[in-house]
């Protein structure tokens, strides 16, 4: 446990739970009003005078700091739902193809090998065009390959285990094949859950960022993403710190979430220990 209270990790550990804090603002609706017109429509540059102002505002004279504030509410939804999504599927196919093998693990291998056979960012846009531009599209998107890596590991560790000595033992003991999946072996690779959670949650924020970036993504709210496209063109006007809003957040983000990945996975996997 030497490495969660190791100072990075702690630093990584409070800056997800000021996002998190973020995101309850942005889901509590009590920013809204923030994100209409404060100047008429004229760039502001940023002001730490006025909480509105600290990260100065658009071309429509929208606050960027209550833009990032919303911004994460929609990282943070996606990171949660792809990455729950992502665990359960994952550990769910890939116990039953690793404990059943023969044609249950056939298939569970031919449709992860089919998925993610196709390139990422194409099957990204592509499904999130055909559910439909949105929050939820892009959550249902990301859901259909983020479950894979989980499962691949999960298969592996599951095929492992089953011929150990306490397995071995517990079907001696008359227990059943689900008895023994969910008493016996998933709890020996519960670690791997939250390893796992981290490592999905980072891959959902940075997807959401880029679809909503290419426009395929989020559309009618702010993002992360939209904000950094929108910058592009800011840039040659000097215009700095939605850029800088943007891609600080979506940095501080994944760089937190790593850290707190690397230290749950140093404390929680016993091979390290």
């Amino acid at each position: 446990m030497k490495a969660l209270c190791r100072p990075p990790t702690i630093a990584a550990f409070s800056i997800i739970i000021i996002f998190v804090f973020m995101a309850v603002l942005s889901w509590s609706g009590l920013l809204v009003s923030g994100t209409g017109e404060t100047n008429g429509g004229v760039y502001t540059p940023p002001d730490l005078s006025d909480l509105r102002l600290w990260l100065g505002t658009d071309f429509m004279g929208r606050s960027v700091l209550y833009k990032v504030i919303h911004g994460a509410g929609a990282a943070i939804t996606v990171g949660i739902v792809a990455a729950a999504s992502g665990v359960i599927i994952g550990f769910t196919l890939g116990a039953a193809a690793g404990y059943y093998g023969g044609l249950v693990d056939h298939a569970v291998v031919w449709l992860y090998t089919v998925i993610s056979s196709v390139p990422s960012i194409l099957l990204l846009s592509r499904a999130s065009y055909a559910f439909g531009k949105g929050l939820w599209a892009v959550c249902a998107a990301l859901c259909i390959g983020s479950w894979i890596t989980v499962a691949r590991v999960v298969r592996s560790e599951c095929m492992r285990h089953k011929s150990m000595d306490y397995v071995i033992a517990a079907e001696s003991a008359g227990a059943g094949h689900l008895a023994r999946i969910f008493r016996h072996i998933l709890p020996n690779l519960m670690h791997h859950v939250i390893v796992f959670f981290t490592i999905e949650f980072v891959s959902a924020v940075k997807a959401e960022v880029v679809l909503s970036f290419l426009g395929v993504g989020i559309q009618g709210q702010p993002s992360w993403g939209i904000m950094i496209d929108d910058a592009k063109t800011e840039l040659f006007r000097g215009v700095w710190w939605q850029l800088a809003g943007a891609g600080g957040a979506v940095f501080l983000l994944v760089l937190s979430l790593n850290l707190l990945g690397d230290a749950l996975r140093d404390a929680l996997d016993p091979k390290i220990k």
